[in-house]
């Protein structure tokens, strides 16, 4: 029966940790009273590694040298030998992997069969951490030949388990796989739960390193979750996530992931913590903060050269170098240590990291002007256009068009640009996740700006026009994404707004809220897991050609604004024909809108009591800045024409209807001009109407009753009518759907800018959920016009998910709007709306209607803007 307790201790360890440690315990008191020094090392094993499952280091470390000495004592070899085996994983988990090997060298003479196995298996994991790649796959196939010839099921899953994760790292992603699928049949077979989880884990990195994100973040998601209910803590799955946010990137994500594990991740696991360290230096250099990438990588590469870990060692060192190359940095040898580092990290199995190390040393040398030594390294980067991950591949293309440039090829180069971006939309669409595909259109960044750059000074506005629009909002021009059909999303979205509500609640009673906020974050990052669940597909929209947006315009002009090396360039489409104009230095643009939406937030905001005539003055001195840099250089070109204005990703927020030249005139404001091409052929508006009022806003039930007779046909929900629910069934399928309600904007996430209806708030992934959007949408509500911007002018919030999802026509304001003088000139829109008038042209009509009725008027008739056609 003793015997049978120690063993049923070691069993359970990997099944329920907590259990293991008391059946030990048990194990340990009976084997002592018993004299039994063979059995009470093994209760001293068991009890160590369950420790180490709950990452009790430490303790584990203790029991496990106490497990040796016991046997030792007692003469026992194969009982010591065992406990070496064990000792050996749990220090190479803290980091001492000469230790470790030591301990399982001196363990393997004593070991036979099944044992034998076992210590092959672990041998092979210190090599693995030490990253003897080749010895570690050895000893991997020998370990999961001798225990099958066994029969020893749980030695072979293990085996297996840390194979695949071998493979994952090296490129044998399907071998990976096949072995992760087969551990995890054994485990379950064996009722191993933990097992399986850490299996799952391990495929989520195998689908990371394919460049497959939904399915990682997927099985992370579902490992995490197992972890939680089993109630074991895996610090290390912090790590394993914040390398697919930093791949897609997911920026602001992947920070704050990265601090927390800097935060909760022990001294004791060095390991993990190394890693943190190393991809909060890598999200650093996709920031731009490169002083605090130089420094967190050289604290993370001093940390692997102690660890041994000589592959992570060359990737920190790398991003040190890149870092450098970032701020301007060029010098022969600087150069030559990116060669070295990319030739280490090609050897050691990483090989898109060496990919980038090797694109950067042939930009150094082609920089200093070793045209011969960047062609070089160009053509071996180049090979990796062929095959791999998309991401490797499209740096491949890259590689090549820089390479093809610098031997005089212009066109072979412009080609290859073309083939990467194609080969990042291919990829890109395939994500499914709106939220996804926005932000990876970062990945395609190097290969436009040069196509751009070739453009630029080409001095064609046709060729300048085809490169923005081959890189710009690019997830708009995808076919829309649908989130998963099971009811999960639904019921974490349900389950999130009842959280917000009762912290809203909490908020205005004066209770306490930390427990409410945290429930809250829980139920953000479950919805954007569900969210990234969705499987991709669908065409992209190739970029408009000049002639297809001539016919579309008609008499009116399209402005496409450039944000070029700090310039800002414009390309006008009128008349028949493009032409490409320069219009100043971006920065200036950026602080005249700043301080345009800083007056207009003012005049909504301040006191009625308060002389506002200097805000107003500053706004009208802003808004007139703007149209003498932005609109007055190509009045040649558009005249009076109606415009359509494509705005750069820095002139996002910018009211346009507040620059005096814009305030009467019809005005739509799109994405881009590929975005506002397909709008304009979208089904034009048929059927009924949803008006919706939301709570805590006094004027919006009396706007809704005093648009509704220029609404024709139409549903109203107000006051405890206008549940999420309710609206979002109505909007499915409308003609026309007007909100009237308070409204934020979530810089932090914008697919969280929310409407605030009767039971909490419709978010943008509320609306994603649409299967038919409405034709035209009108959202009274403060800030539901912005959108934050991602790299490639790439929109996010509520514009982007309505046009991304057809929707013809948006009308709402960029800036906060007093709702007591919004409802006049929503009256006067839609009055306009039901006289046949386009949108651009009835709001146009009714903001001159109201610009004169004071600040307020003035501040909500400018703040609306028509966005798509």
């Amino acid at each position: 029966m003793v015997a049978l307790s120690a063993a049923a201790a070691l069993e359970a360890r990997q099944r329920d940790p907590r259990a293991a440690i008391e059946i030990g315990r048990a194990a340990l008191r009976s084997a002592r009273a018993a004299g039994d020094a063979r059995e009470a090392s093994a209760a001293e094993r068991a009890i160590g590694l369950s420790l180490r499952e709950l990452h009790d280091l430490d303790g584990a470390l203790r029991h496990l040298r106490r497990s040796v000495r016991i046997a030792v004592r007692a003469g026992s070899a194969r009982s010591a030998a065992l406990a070496r085996m064990s000792l050996a994983f749990v220090l190479s988990t803290t980091g001492r992997h000469a230790a470790a090997l030591r301990a399982i060298n001196a363990a393997l003479p004593d070991l036979r069969g099944t044992d034998a196995g076992s210590g092959r298996m672990q041998r092979g994991l210190v090599l693995h951490y030490l990253c003897r790649y080749d010895e570690a796959l050895r000893e991997y196939n020998a370990a999961i030949d001798l225990v099958r010839r066994s029969g020893e099921r749980l030695v072979e899953a293990r085996a297996l388990n840390n194979r695949g994760l071998l493979r994952a790292y090296t490129g044998g992603l399907r071998a990976a796989d096949e072995d992760f699928d087969r551990a995890a049949v054994l485990y379950r077979d064996l009722d191993q739960e933990l097992a399986v989880a850490d299996v799952r884990w391990n495929a989520g990195i195998s689908a990371s390193r394919a460049g497959d994100v939904p399915r990682a973040l997927t099985m992370f998601a579902q490992a995490e979750r197992e972890y939680r209910r089993l109630d074991v803590p895996r610090p290390g799955l912090l790590i394993n996530r914040l390398e697919v946010l930093v791949s897609v990137p997911l920026v602001e994500e992947a920070r704050a992931a990265a601090d927390r594990a800097l935060a909760e991740l022990t001294d004791d696991l060095v390991l993990a913590r190394s890693e943190a360290l190393y991809y909060r230096a890598r999200i650093a250099v996709l920031e731009g903060d490169l002083d605090v990438a130089a420094t967190m990588a050289a604290s993370a590469r001093a940390g692997f050269r102690r660890q041994g870990r000589a592959v992570w060692e060359a990737g920190a060192h790398h991003v040190e170098l890149r870092a450098a190359y970032l701020d301007g940095k060029r010098s022969r040898r600087l150069a030559t240590a990116l060669t070295r580092v990319a030739d280490r990290l090609d050897a050691l199995g990483w090989r898109t990291a060496g990919l980038e190390a090797r694109v950067d040393a042939a930009l150094v040398a082609r920089d200093l002007g070793d045209r011969g030594r960047a062609a070089a390294e160009l053509a071996v980067a180049g090979a990796a256009r062929r095959g791999g991950p998309a991401a490797a591949r499209v740096l491949g293309w890259y590689a090549e068009a820089v390479r093809r440039d610098l031997a005089g090829n212009r066109r072979g180069a412009q080609s290859a640009l073309r083939r990467g971006l194609g080969l990042l939309d291919e990829y890109r669409v395939s994500l499914g996740a709106g939220e996804l595909r926005a932000v990876s259109g970062a990945q395609g960044k190097a290969l436009a700006l040069e196509g751009l750059r070739g453009a630029v000074a080409s001095g064609r506005a046709d060729r300048v026009l085809a490169w923005v629009e081959r890189w710009r909002a690019g997830a708009l021009r995808m076919t829309p994404a649908r989130p998963p059909e099971d009811t999960g999303l639904a019921d974490a979205l349900a389950e999130l707004r009842a959280t917000t509500a009762d912290l809203e609640a909490a908020l205005l009673s004066g209770r306490p809220t930390t427990a409410l906020r945290q429930r809250q974050v829980r139920g953000e990052q479950r919805v954007r897991e569900l969210t990234r669940q969705a499987s991709g597909g669908g065409a992209v929209l190739r970029p408009p050609a000049v002639r297809d947006l001539v016919a579309a315009l008609g008499d009116a002009a399209l402005v496409e604004y450039v944000d070029h090396e700090g310039a800002l360039l414009a390309v006008v489409v009128a008349g028949g024909r493009a032409s490409l104009h320069r219009l100043g230095p971006v920065d200036v643009a950026v602080r005249e809108v700043r301080l345009l939406r800083f007056a207009l937030h003012r005049l909504v905001t301040l006191p009625e009591r308060v002389d506002r005539s200097a805000v107003r003055a500053g706004a009208g001195h802003a808004a007139g800045l703007l149209e003498a840099r932005l609109l007055a250089p190509l009045l040649r070109r558009v005249g009076t024409r109606p415009l359509v204005l494509a705005p750069t990703g820095v002139l996002a927020g910018l009211p346009w209807a507040a620059l005096p030249g814009l305030s009467a005139r019809s005005l739509t404001v799109a994405p881009s001009a590929a975005v506002w091409l397909r709008a304009t052929a979208a089904r034009p508006a048929r059927g009924s109407a949803v008006l919706a009022a939301g709570p805590r806003l006094a004027a919006a039930p009396a706007e809704i009753a005093a648009i509704t007779p220029s609404a024709g046909p139409a549903t109203a929900l107000v006051g405890a009518d206008a549940t999420v629910d309710a609206v979002a069934a109505a909007m499915d399928g409308a003609a026309l759907a007007h909100v009237a309600a308070h409204g934020s904007f979530r810089a932090d996430n914008p697919l969280f800018s929310a409407l605030e209806l009767a039971d909490g708030p419709l978010t943008v992934y509320d609306l994603e959920r649409l299967r038919t959007p409405p034709a035209r949408v009108v959202l009274s509500a403060c800030d539901s016009g912005m959108s934050a911007v991602r790299p490639g002018d790439e929109l996010m919030g509520f514009t982007a998910a309505l046009l991304g999802l057809g929707t013809r026509t948006l009308v709402a304001p960029v800036v906060p709007v007093p709702a007591g003088t919004t409802t006049p000139l929503m009256v006067d829109f839609h009055r306009g709306l039901g006289a046949g008038l386009p949108p651009a042209e009835a709001l146009a009509l009714a903001r001159v209607a109201h610009l004169d009725e004071g600040d307020s008027a003035y501040a909500a008739s400018v703040g609306f803007l028509c966005f798509g056609a």
